[in-house]
């Protein structure tokens, strides 16, 4: 199903459909995540993605309450910018045979997710507000918050040291 389809009538259509496209990203991540953690060398940036890991598993909490209160299935919807992103650093960790500058690949892949996910949880909140549905938004909002700092954290990371030490 392509992202503005018959299927999508009503801004209510159109915030299910992006519910669940970061729902389906979010669980992608979690598959892509302890990857990322074997590939990294730095310490600080492995206890990083371990704890990212740990709280992206709770931001799916979230998203199912969000599904429940809003009264529907809970369930993902295939996101190709996800799957592109995750592909990409895929691709570019396989070409990186220095552990400097690996590391320095992977905050650059990992912040072009947490990116995506801030866009998401950015539009999803001014939806769910203009739904109606502050329970949803509050929800939406401590994701949306999670991911800023986290990109926070990886910007202090690499601008801090790694890529001083990748250069």
């Amino acid at each position: 199903m392509g992202f503005f389809t018959h299927d999508i009538k009503t801004m209510d259509d159109l915030f299910v459909h992006t519910l669940r496209d970061i729902y389906y990203a979010e669980n992608q991540i979690t598959k892509a995540l302890p990857t990322m953690i074997s590939k990294a060398s730095d310490a600080q940036l492995k206890a990083g993605f371990e704890k990212h890991l740990q709280e992206t598993k709770g931001q799916i909490d979230r998203l199912e309450q969000v599904f429940k209160l809003h009264g529907v299935e809970i369930g993902g919807v295939a996101c190709p910018a996800i799957d592109g992103i995750i592909a990409e650093a895929d691709d570019v960790a396989g070409e990186v045979g220095d552990n400097a500058v690996l590391d320095a690949a992977l905050i650059a892949a990992a912040q072009a997710v947490e990116h995506y996910e801030i866009s998401r949880y950015g539009t999803l909140v001014a939806w769910a507000k203009q739904l109606g549905r502050n329970d949803c938004a509050s929800l939406l909002l401590k994701n949306l918050d999670e991911e800023k700092a986290t990109d926070a954290k990886l910007t202090t990371l690499a601008e801090g040291r790694l890529n001083r030490r990748a250069a």
